[in-house]
Protein backbone atom coordinates (compact mmCIF):
# COMPACT_ATOMS: atom_id res chain seq x y z
CA UNK A 1 0.00 0.00 0.00
CA UNK A 2 1.76 3.49 -0.95
CA UNK A 3 2.36 5.46 2.04
CA UNK A 4 0.08 8.39 1.89
CA UNK A 5 -2.46 5.61 1.23
CA UNK A 6 -1.85 3.78 4.42
CA UNK A 7 -1.59 7.67 6.27
CA UNK A 8 -4.82 8.84 5.00
CA UNK A 9 -6.92 5.64 5.95
CA UNK A 10 -5.17 5.83 9.31
CA UNK A 11 -5.82 9.11 9.73
CA UNK A 12 -9.53 8.54 8.61
CA UNK A 13 -9.66 5.41 10.87
CA UNK A 14 -8.14 7.62 13.83
CA UNK A 15 -10.95 10.18 13.48
CA UNK A 16 -13.74 8.23 14.48
CA UNK A 17 -12.32 4.33 16.02
CA UNK A 18 -14.88 1.49 15.21
CA UNK A 19 -14.54 -1.96 17.04
CA UNK A 20 -13.99 -4.46 15.49
CA UNK A 21 -14.77 -8.13 15.68
CA UNK A 22 -11.70 -10.69 15.95
CA UNK A 23 -13.00 -14.30 15.42
CA UNK A 24 -9.46 -16.28 14.91
CA UNK A 25 -8.34 -15.07 18.66
CA UNK A 26 -6.18 -18.36 19.11
CA UNK A 27 -4.46 -16.93 15.87
CA UNK A 28 -0.93 -15.11 16.46
CA UNK A 29 -1.60 -12.96 13.27
CA UNK A 30 -4.63 -12.06 14.55
CA UNK A 31 -3.11 -11.18 18.32
CA UNK A 32 -1.12 -9.45 16.53
CA UNK A 33 -2.96 -7.18 14.03
CA UNK A 34 -5.20 -6.83 16.93
CA UNK A 35 -2.48 -5.06 19.38
CA UNK A 36 -0.96 -3.24 16.29
CA UNK A 37 -4.73 -1.76 15.78
CA UNK A 38 -4.30 -0.79 19.72
CA UNK A 39 -1.01 1.32 19.27
CA UNK A 40 -2.09 2.84 16.07
CA UNK A 41 -5.40 4.11 17.95
CA UNK A 42 -7.41 3.71 14.81
CA UNK A 43 -10.16 0.49 16.03
CA UNK A 44 -10.96 -0.84 19.00
CA UNK A 45 -10.60 -4.92 18.99
CA UNK A 46 -12.86 -7.30 20.33
CA UNK A 47 -10.99 -10.59 20.57
CA UNK A 48 -13.72 -14.13 20.57
CA UNK A 49 -13.05 -17.14 22.91
CA UNK A 50 -11.96 -17.78 26.61
CA UNK A 51 -9.88 -14.81 28.48
CA UNK A 52 -7.88 -16.95 30.12
CA UNK A 53 -6.77 -18.33 26.97
CA UNK A 54 -6.56 -15.94 24.84
CA UNK A 55 -4.30 -13.59 27.96
CA UNK A 56 -2.23 -17.13 27.59
CA UNK A 57 -1.84 -16.64 23.79
CA UNK A 58 -0.93 -13.03 24.08
CA UNK A 59 1.53 -13.44 27.01
CA UNK A 60 3.38 -16.04 24.75
CA UNK A 61 3.83 -13.54 21.66
CA UNK A 62 4.99 -11.35 24.07
CA UNK A 63 2.00 -9.23 23.73
CA UNK A 64 0.07 -6.77 25.84
CA UNK A 65 -3.91 -6.69 26.41
CA UNK A 66 -3.99 -3.76 27.04
CA UNK A 67 -6.67 -2.20 25.13
CA UNK A 68 -8.27 -5.52 24.03
CA UNK A 69 -11.90 -6.02 24.59
CA UNK A 70 -12.89 -10.35 25.01
CA UNK A 71 -16.07 -11.36 24.28
CA UNK A 72 -16.28 -15.31 26.07
CA UNK A 73 -18.93 -17.10 24.06
CA UNK A 74 -17.74 -20.32 26.52
CA UNK A 75 -19.46 -18.37 29.22
CA UNK A 76 -23.28 -19.40 29.53
CA UNK A 77 -24.28 -16.33 31.02
CA UNK A 78 -22.96 -14.19 28.25
CA UNK A 79 -24.54 -15.99 25.20
CA UNK A 80 -27.70 -16.16 26.65
CA UNK A 81 -27.38 -12.30 26.72
CA UNK A 82 -27.04 -12.36 23.43
CA UNK A 83 -29.66 -14.46 22.45
CA UNK A 84 -32.45 -12.64 24.67
CA UNK A 85 -30.96 -9.19 22.79
CA UNK A 86 -31.19 -11.49 19.56
CA UNK A 87 -34.85 -12.68 20.07
CA UNK A 88 -35.93 -9.32 21.13
CA UNK A 89 -35.20 -7.88 17.81
CA UNK A 90 -35.19 -10.57 15.17
CA UNK A 91 -37.40 -13.45 14.12
CA UNK A 92 -35.10 -14.88 11.59
CA UNK A 93 -33.58 -17.53 14.11
CA UNK A 94 -34.69 -19.05 16.62
CA UNK A 95 -33.71 -19.30 20.27
CA UNK A 96 -31.97 -22.78 20.12
CA UNK A 97 -30.56 -21.73 16.99
CA UNK A 98 -28.56 -19.03 18.09
CA UNK A 99 -27.09 -20.43 21.39
CA UNK A 100 -25.86 -23.32 19.11
CA UNK A 101 -24.14 -20.86 16.78
CA UNK A 102 -23.00 -18.63 18.99
CA UNK A 103 -20.37 -21.08 20.37
CA UNK A 104 -18.79 -21.05 17.45
CA UNK A 105 -16.34 -18.04 17.22
CA UNK A 106 -16.95 -16.87 13.51
CA UNK A 107 -20.77 -16.93 13.97
CA UNK A 108 -20.88 -14.95 17.79
CA UNK A 109 -18.58 -11.94 15.76
CA UNK A 110 -21.14 -12.10 13.29
CA UNK A 111 -23.86 -11.81 15.91
CA UNK A 112 -21.68 -9.15 18.05
CA UNK A 113 -22.14 -7.13 14.76
CA UNK A 114 -25.22 -7.45 14.11
CA UNK A 115 -26.34 -6.13 17.61
CA UNK A 116 -24.02 -3.44 17.35
CA UNK A 117 -21.67 -4.25 19.94
CA UNK A 118 -19.58 -4.51 16.91
CA UNK A 119 -19.06 -2.24 13.75
CA UNK A 120 -17.25 -4.62 11.73
CA UNK A 121 -16.11 -8.41 11.48
CA UNK A 122 -12.60 -9.36 10.22
CA UNK A 123 -11.34 -13.22 9.84
CA UNK A 124 -10.14 -15.56 7.24
CA UNK A 125 -6.70 -16.22 8.79
CA UNK A 126 -7.79 -19.74 9.50
CA UNK A 127 -11.58 -19.55 8.57
CA UNK A 128 -11.78 -19.89 4.36
CA UNK A 129 -13.54 -17.49 2.54
CA UNK A 130 -16.32 -20.20 1.95
CA UNK A 131 -16.72 -20.24 5.87
CA UNK A 132 -16.71 -16.56 6.33
CA UNK A 133 -19.04 -16.19 3.33
CA UNK A 134 -22.16 -19.22 4.75
CA UNK A 135 -21.61 -17.38 8.37
CA UNK A 136 -22.47 -14.09 7.46
CA UNK A 137 -25.00 -15.04 4.71
CA UNK A 138 -26.82 -16.92 7.86
CA UNK A 139 -26.72 -14.16 10.15
CA UNK A 140 -25.75 -10.62 8.83
CA UNK A 141 -27.89 -11.30 5.69
CA UNK A 142 -27.59 -9.04 2.21
CA UNK A 143 -27.86 -5.13 2.45
CA UNK A 144 -31.28 -3.73 0.88
CA UNK A 145 -30.80 -4.13 -3.01
CA UNK A 146 -28.25 -6.19 -3.07
CA UNK A 147 -28.89 -9.71 -4.61
CA UNK A 148 -25.34 -11.08 -4.82
CA UNK A 149 -21.97 -11.24 -2.55
CA UNK A 150 -19.11 -10.35 -4.61
CA UNK A 151 -15.21 -8.93 -3.62
CA UNK A 152 -13.17 -6.47 -4.33
CA UNK A 153 -9.82 -5.43 -4.08
CA UNK A 154 -7.53 -2.56 -4.15
CA UNK A 155 -4.65 -2.10 -6.13
CA UNK A 156 -1.89 -0.22 -6.14
CA UNK A 157 0.70 -0.49 -9.19
CA UNK A 158 3.70 0.98 -8.93
CA UNK A 159 4.54 1.09 -12.32
CA UNK A 160 1.34 2.10 -13.95
CA UNK A 161 -0.18 5.98 -13.64
CA UNK A 162 -3.76 6.39 -14.70
CA UNK A 163 -6.55 8.34 -14.08
CA UNK A 164 -6.14 7.77 -9.74
CA UNK A 165 -2.23 7.65 -9.88
CA UNK A 166 -1.23 4.03 -9.40
CA UNK A 167 -4.25 2.95 -7.70
CA UNK A 168 -7.48 0.90 -9.38
CA UNK A 169 -9.86 -0.85 -7.62
CA UNK A 170 -10.88 -4.66 -9.10
CA UNK A 171 -13.91 -6.99 -9.12
CA UNK A 172 -14.92 -9.86 -8.76
CA UNK A 173 -11.44 -11.37 -8.38
CA UNK A 174 -13.02 -14.04 -4.92
CA UNK A 175 -16.29 -15.37 -5.21
CA UNK A 176 -18.71 -15.55 -8.51
CA UNK A 177 -17.42 -18.23 -11.02
CA UNK A 178 -19.88 -16.97 -13.82
CA UNK A 179 -21.86 -14.32 -13.12
CA UNK A 180 -24.79 -13.70 -14.82
CA UNK A 181 -26.00 -10.16 -16.12
CA UNK A 182 -28.06 -9.36 -13.03
CA UNK A 183 -24.99 -10.46 -10.88
CA UNK A 184 -22.50 -8.45 -12.97
CA UNK A 185 -24.61 -5.46 -12.49
CA UNK A 186 -24.69 -5.89 -8.40
CA UNK A 187 -21.33 -6.11 -8.67
CA UNK A 188 -20.21 -3.17 -10.51
CA UNK A 189 -22.89 -1.10 -8.41
CA UNK A 190 -21.70 -2.63 -5.17
CA UNK A 191 -17.72 -1.97 -6.36
CA UNK A 192 -18.82 1.89 -7.58
CA UNK A 193 -20.21 2.54 -3.77
CA UNK A 194 -17.50 0.62 -2.07
CA UNK A 195 -14.97 3.17 -4.04
CA UNK A 196 -16.91 6.11 -3.88
CA UNK A 197 -17.46 5.44 0.27
CA UNK A 198 -13.72 4.51 0.41
CA UNK A 199 -11.47 5.92 -1.74
CA UNK A 200 -13.25 9.21 -2.57
CA UNK A 201 -13.26 8.70 -6.17
CA UNK A 202 -15.79 9.59 -8.77
CA UNK A 203 -16.32 5.95 -10.34
CA UNK A 204 -15.76 5.12 -13.21
CA UNK A 205 -16.45 1.62 -13.75
CA UNK A 206 -15.05 -0.48 -17.41
CA UNK A 207 -16.62 -3.86 -18.05
CA UNK A 208 -13.99 -5.85 -19.36
CA UNK A 209 -13.65 -8.99 -22.06
CA UNK A 210 -11.90 -9.54 -24.86
CA UNK A 211 -13.68 -7.74 -27.32
CA UNK A 212 -13.84 -3.23 -27.32
CA UNK A 213 -17.07 -2.00 -28.72
CA UNK A 214 -18.18 -4.92 -30.98
CA UNK A 215 -14.70 -6.17 -32.45
CA UNK A 216 -16.11 -9.68 -31.51
CA UNK A 217 -19.32 -11.50 -31.09
CA UNK A 218 -20.13 -14.48 -28.71
CA UNK A 219 -22.56 -15.30 -26.42
CA UNK A 220 -20.77 -14.29 -23.09
CA UNK A 221 -20.43 -10.60 -23.87
CA UNK A 222 -24.07 -10.65 -24.65
CA UNK A 223 -23.71 -11.37 -20.79
CA UNK A 224 -21.45 -8.19 -20.34
CA UNK A 225 -23.68 -5.95 -22.75
CA UNK A 226 -26.97 -6.44 -20.86
CA UNK A 227 -24.77 -6.33 -17.88
CA UNK A 228 -24.32 -2.72 -18.68
CA UNK A 229 -27.94 -1.68 -19.91
CA UNK A 230 -29.00 -3.04 -16.23
CA UNK A 231 -26.43 -0.55 -14.43
CA UNK A 232 -28.09 2.32 -16.74
CA UNK A 233 -31.51 1.56 -15.99
CA UNK A 234 -30.81 0.77 -12.19
CA UNK A 235 -28.39 3.88 -11.58
CA UNK A 236 -28.46 6.05 -14.55
CA UNK A 237 -25.87 8.13 -12.51
CA UNK A 238 -23.31 6.08 -12.70
CA UNK A 239 -20.33 6.29 -15.54
CA UNK A 240 -20.44 2.63 -16.90
CA UNK A 241 -19.33 1.40 -20.43
CA UNK A 242 -17.71 -1.30 -22.20
CA UNK A 243 -17.57 -4.01 -23.35
CA UNK A 244 -13.36 -2.94 -23.14
CA UNK A 245 -10.37 -4.84 -23.60
CA UNK A 246 -7.96 -3.94 -20.35
CA UNK A 247 -6.11 -1.52 -22.17
CA UNK A 248 -9.22 -0.09 -23.88
CA UNK A 249 -10.24 0.50 -20.45
CA UNK A 250 -7.28 2.45 -18.88
CA UNK A 251 -4.80 3.97 -21.54
CA UNK A 252 -5.99 7.00 -23.19
CA UNK A 253 -4.31 6.25 -26.25
CA UNK A 254 -5.61 3.03 -27.04
CA UNK A 255 -8.84 4.34 -26.01
CA UNK A 256 -8.73 6.82 -28.81
CA UNK A 257 -8.43 3.97 -31.39
CA UNK A 258 -11.17 1.30 -30.14
CA UNK A 259 -13.90 3.47 -29.34
CA UNK A 260 -15.50 5.35 -31.43
CA UNK A 261 -17.59 7.81 -29.38
CA UNK A 262 -17.15 9.91 -26.58
CA UNK A 263 -17.10 7.96 -23.52
CA UNK A 264 -16.64 9.11 -19.90
CA UNK A 265 -14.71 5.32 -18.98
CA UNK A 266 -12.65 4.83 -21.81
CA UNK A 267 -9.27 5.52 -20.94
CA UNK A 268 -9.39 6.43 -17.73
CA UNK A 269 -11.21 3.85 -15.69
CA UNK A 270 -10.91 3.88 -12.18
CA UNK A 271 -12.87 0.04 -11.15
CA UNK A 272 -12.46 -2.96 -13.04
CA UNK A 273 -14.84 -5.54 -13.13
CA UNK A 274 -13.85 -8.81 -14.58
CA UNK A 275 -16.16 -10.99 -16.71
CA UNK A 276 -16.19 -14.04 -14.28
CA UNK A 277 -13.80 -16.01 -11.76
CA UNK A 278 -11.03 -17.12 -14.44
CA UNK A 279 -9.99 -13.84 -15.46
CA UNK A 280 -10.24 -12.04 -12.14
CA UNK A 281 -8.52 -14.75 -10.10
CA UNK A 282 -5.67 -14.73 -12.81
CA UNK A 283 -5.67 -11.15 -13.80
CA UNK A 284 -4.96 -10.30 -10.10
CA UNK A 285 -2.08 -12.89 -10.05
CA UNK A 286 -0.73 -11.20 -12.83
CA UNK A 287 -1.00 -7.64 -11.55
CA UNK A 288 1.29 -9.08 -8.57
CA UNK A 289 3.36 -11.17 -9.96
CA UNK A 290 4.57 -9.48 -13.15
CA UNK A 291 3.24 -6.01 -12.38
CA UNK A 292 5.13 -5.81 -8.71
CA UNK A 293 1.92 -4.33 -7.12
CA UNK A 294 -0.05 -4.52 -4.03
CA UNK A 295 -3.35 -5.71 -3.90
CA UNK A 296 -5.46 -5.02 -0.39
CA UNK A 297 -8.36 -6.88 0.08
CA UNK A 298 -10.58 -8.70 -0.81
CA UNK A 299 -13.13 -6.26 0.91
CA UNK A 300 -16.33 -8.63 0.63
CA UNK A 301 -19.63 -6.77 -0.82
CA UNK A 302 -23.36 -6.79 -1.08
CA UNK A 303 -23.52 -8.14 2.89
CA UNK A 304 -25.81 -5.50 5.67
CA UNK A 305 -22.76 -4.78 7.54
CA UNK A 306 -19.12 -4.56 6.98
CA UNK A 307 -16.88 -7.57 6.14
CA UNK A 308 -13.34 -8.58 5.23
CA UNK A 309 -12.08 -11.99 4.36
CA UNK A 310 -7.90 -11.92 4.58
CA UNK A 311 -5.89 -14.29 2.55
CA UNK A 312 -4.44 -17.20 4.52
CA UNK A 313 -0.82 -15.76 3.70
CA UNK A 314 -1.11 -11.70 4.31
CA UNK A 315 1.49 -10.25 5.89
CA UNK A 316 0.74 -8.68 8.88
CA UNK A 317 0.99 -5.21 6.61
CA UNK A 318 -1.66 -6.09 3.91
CA UNK A 319 -3.53 -7.56 7.05
CA UNK A 320 -3.41 -3.97 9.02
CA UNK A 321 -4.13 -2.43 5.38
CA UNK A 322 -7.49 -4.79 4.73
CA UNK A 323 -8.34 -3.87 8.39
CA UNK A 324 -8.16 0.03 8.08
CA UNK A 325 -10.26 -0.16 4.90
CA UNK A 326 -12.59 -2.06 6.68
CA UNK A 327 -12.56 0.01 9.79
CA UNK A 328 -13.14 3.39 7.11
CA UNK A 329 -15.78 1.62 5.49
CA UNK A 330 -17.62 0.99 9.19
CA UNK A 331 -17.77 4.38 9.59
CA UNK A 332 -19.14 5.32 6.14
CA UNK A 333 -21.86 2.99 5.80
CA UNK A 334 -22.42 3.22 9.98
CA UNK A 335 -24.46 1.00 11.73
CA UNK A 336 -27.69 -0.68 11.17
CA UNK A 337 -30.01 -0.03 14.23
Amino acid sequence: MSESFFDRLEQQAKSDPKAIAFPEADNEMILRAACELVKLSAGIPTLIGNPQEIQARLAEYALSADGIHVFDNTDPAACESIVAQYSAKYTDLSEKSVLRKIKNPLNCAMFLTKLNHTDCVAAGRSYTTADVIISAQSILGLKDGSGVVSSLGIVNAPNFNGSEGGMLAIADCAINPFPSADELADIAINSADTVSALMGWEPRIAMLSFSSCGSSEHESIDVIRASIDIVRTRRPNLKIDGEFQLDTAILPAVAKKKVPYESAVAGKANVLIFPNLHAGNIGVKLIQIFGGADAYGPVLQGFAYPLCDFSRSAPLSEMLGNILILLVRAQKEGRNV
